[in-house]
């Protein structure tokens, strides 16, 4: 191999599984991982899951310990920031003005969370998720405060509903759409989470407009709704989603769209340049569309198919988008994937009312798009099968 330096731009899990599957490749030269956050890399989603509910401390959740980069000679720079890329001369710039040469480079940036811009969205006690600070952040407040208003009935805005009321917090969750998760999932199966939560004690309040966090002395008190309707509050959660951290390859000229764009073996506009995780927007082999799924699998998965793309070797990352949460005594998994206003139908087999149950979404041509096991087990292979099949299917067989 004479490629001597790879650089990783990125802290988190993928840009550690990343590092990992160069050195099991037998790459014997220089890996560097630079990463924004002061911490070793670490998993997310126990950010919103069992460290809220504290049953989980960062180091259960670390992806490696420090003496594992110590013994595969990985070079690391954490809190950097890589603040250029300059594919012609093949460095990249960091904070203190000096530059790194790569021979290969993986983008690894992730994303961040989706601001809002209202009056007192920047007062103290207005959180959002992404680190493990904001996550201990969040773990104090519920100690202290009786109520939250969460902002946004999303993934991670219903996760920490559901650690929230764990702790006995009280929560106005506000969202836009008439059901939670309306872009994940569809009405339906919306319907299903908001029974959950409001079962669960939530005050859930769907089609509502956020026009203010309200604030007293610099520090929130509630959030007023767009009729005049104000939510008291001692803490607020904004949690609208995220952005994929893309500027440094947008400003270098490398393809971007929704996301960077990459091919099937998640190589860049630039054959010297991988991107995964967060910020890949890949066209994939099964699905045959562009995708970019912000989703924990993605990140452990992808890494082992963008280091041999970075040794020169064959490689397609084909495996079909998953996720996974638990809120309260609701355990779910979901694989496929239903692109934004794809029309589909979607066949129930078990309790809805128990939640005990698995949902296929169908196309037109009855083609399975996605399935989703709710406190139902060891279904996800068949899932997966009949979406990697793309053939039509009896629904009445399901």
């Amino acid at each position: 191999m004479t490629t001597s330096r790879f650089v990783i731009a990125g802290g988190g899990l993928a840009a550690a599984k990343l590092a990992e599957a160069l050195r099991a490749n037998d790459f014997d030269g220089s890996v560097t991982l630079i990463s924004a956050e002061e911490h070793l890399p670490y998993e997310r989603p126990p950010l919103s899951k069992e460290h809220l509910l504290g049953k989980q401390a960062l180091s259960d959740f670390t992806v490696d310990p420090a003496q594992w980069y110590r013994d595969h000679h990985i070079e690391m720079m954490p809190g950097t920031t890589v603040t250029a890329l300059d594919r012609g001369t093949k460095t990249i710039a960091l904070p203190d003005g000096s530059t790194l040469p790569y021979d290969k480079l993986a983008l690894a940036t992730g994303s961040r969370p989706r601001l809002l811009r209202l009056p007192g969205a920047d007062a103290e006690g207005v959180h959002v998720l992404r680190t493990i600070e904001e996550s201990d952040a969040l773990l104090a407040m519920f100690g202290s405060a009786r109520r939250l208003a969460v902002i946004g009935g999303g993934w991670i805005g219903l996760e920490v509903t559901a650690a929230a009321r764990a702790a006995g917090v009280e929560v106005t969750v506000l969202e836009a759409e008439s059901v939670p998760l309306q872009a994940a999932l569809g009405a339906e199966m919306g319907a299903v989470f908001a029974d959950l939560h409001r079962a669960h004690g939530v005050d859930l309040r769907l089609g509502v407009k956020v026009g203010e966090i309200t604030t007293a002395d610099g520090r929130a008190t509630g959030v007023r709704l767009d009729d005049g309707t104000h939510i008291e509050a001692d803490a607020v959660l904004v949690a609208v989603g995220a952005r994929p951290n893309i500027e440094l390859a947008a400003d270098a000229g490398l393809a971007v769209g929704g996301g960077v764009l990459v091919d099937e073996s998640l190589a860049t506009s630039d054959p010297d340049i991988v991107a995964v995780g967060d910020i890949a927007d890949q066209q994939h082999p099964v699905l045959g569309q562009r995708i970019r799924v912000e989703h924990w699998a993605n990140a452990l998965n992808q890494p082992a198919v963008a280091a041999l793309t970075m040794l020169g070797k064959p490689a397609v990352y084909d495996r079909l988008p998953y996720f996974f949460t638990d809120q309260y005594d609701l355990g779910m998994e979901y694989t496929g994937y239903v692109a934004r206003g794809q029309q589909a139908r979607v066949v129930v087999r078990g309790d809805l009312g128990k939640r005990e149950f698995v949902a296929y979404w169908l196309d037109s041509g009855n083609r399975v798009l996605a399935g989703m096991n709710v406190n139902v087990w060891d279904v996800q292979d068949k899932i997966k099968k009949l979406i990697a099949s793309g053939e039509a299917v009896n629904p009445e067989e399901l």
